[in-house]
């Protein structure tokens, strides 16, 4: 879902503020768009209420990174035995006009898969960046 429609509440917000300044620390030049889907009926019928959805620009193609643009999208449980909502994973997938290129997962072998993979530093800050993220959500509880 996207993530403009999840910051309800301070404490939602807060995480979501200080995921783009995370995502930033690692990619300067990115632009967070905080509504990456559109709002059809096709598109909402598709879309995971039980995550997290931003997109990030780049300010053109990126040969290391090998996208145009970044979707990250992260997946809660609502845990009825804490009454906890929890973070299970992360997936990120870089795009260009042609399509996906590549796919990293935490909930799998936080492995890249794709037509192109980005080069093995920015994979490495991918990875950190996805590490920050589980740090940053399993910090303080989301309600």
């Amino acid at each position: 879902m996207n993530a403009a429609e999840q910051a309800i509440g301070l404490a939602v917000a807060t995480k979501i503020a200080a995921l783009v300044n995370l995502f930033k620390s690692h990619f300067p030049d990115a632009k967070a768009d905080l509504k990456p889907w559109s709002n059809d009926r096709d598109t909402r019928d598709l879309i995971d209420p039980d995550s997290i959805d931003i997109a990030f620009h780049l300010p053109g193609w990126s040969r290391t990174l090998q996208s145009r643009s970044v979707l990250v999208q992260i997946r809660f449980y609502d845990d009825p035995a804490t009454d906890r909502r929890r973070l299970i994973g992360l997936e990120a997938a870089g795009f260009t006009h042609s399509g996906e290129q590549w796919r990293l997962s935490t909930i799998d072998s936080w492995q890249f898969r794709g037509q192109v993979e980005p080069n093995a530093a920015m994979q490495e800050k991918l990875r950190q960046f996805c590490r920050q993220v589980f740090e940053l959500f399993n910090a303080i509880e989301t309600p």
